[in-house]
């Protein structure tokens, strides 16, 4: 896997390298602002990208923006956006067009290495990863939509799913069987309104969670 890292801070972005690097992931680039960001992409075309959300020169949402533009102009690279604080705005927005190959998580979850780098292959492998605060504060947001008919055991189940997990590893997560899992998320669709004729339920039970409210 081919990396490129857009991180202002020269520690972390340090830090980063040196932590793929010994998982043996390539970094091609690493860059400290927007601008030299989508260029470094379009030189290098890796298979991810990892981007802050505030970056020079306003410290506001550069780096935000720049993953929107890869994920516009370079589809087939994975964007994993690392952020100080949740920012549910900022989230909805990166994962308004399709929860594939996309990722949000706290500069905190860096800390655990193993975790970190599986979130970041999860990504490029074209799933989701999303960090378990964005999903609590984007489900206290979640009032008076279809997602108010689930159980909270549902919400669990639903948030476990916008984090890219598969059934099994909700199964681990959650201590039950993978059966259980199974008939939480028939209902899951069931409640909000998604038929088998609907295409993929299970990304568009993510995006409804994500983007409703």
């Amino acid at each position: 896997m081919r990396v490129v890292i857009a991180e202002d801070s020269v520690l972390l972005q340090a830090g980063l390298a040196k932590i793929l690097t010994a998982s043996g992931i390539e970094v091609a680039a690493a860059v400290g602002d927007a601008e030299s960001l989508l260029a470094a992409v379009a030189e290098h075309q890796p298979d991810a990208v990892i981007a802050d959300v505030r970056m020079p020169p306003s410290f506001t949402d550069e780096g935000i923006k720049a993953a929107l533009v890869i994920r516009q102009q370079w589809p087939q690279v994975a964007v994993l956006v690392l952020s100080q604080y949740v920012e549910e705005r900022y989230a909805a927005d990166l994962l308004s067009a399709n929860t594939s190959r996309v990722g949000y998580l706290l500069k905190d979850r860096v800390a655990d290495v193993a975790e970190f780098v599986a979130a970041l292959r999860r990504v490029a492998d074209g799933g989701t990863a999303l960090d378990p605060e964005v999903v609590a504060q984007l489900l206290l947001r979640r009032k008076n939509d279809p997602a108010g008919r689930l159980t909270p055991r549902e919400r669990e189940v639903l948030a476990l799913m916008a984090e890219g997990r598969s059934n099994s590893d909700i199964a681990t997560a959650l201590v039950v069987s993978d059966s259980a899992v199974a008939k939480h998320i028939n209902s899951i669709f069931t409640k909000l309104d998604l038929s088998a004729a609907d295409g993929d339920r299970r990304v568009l039970a993510v995006l409804h969670f994500l983007n409703s409210g």
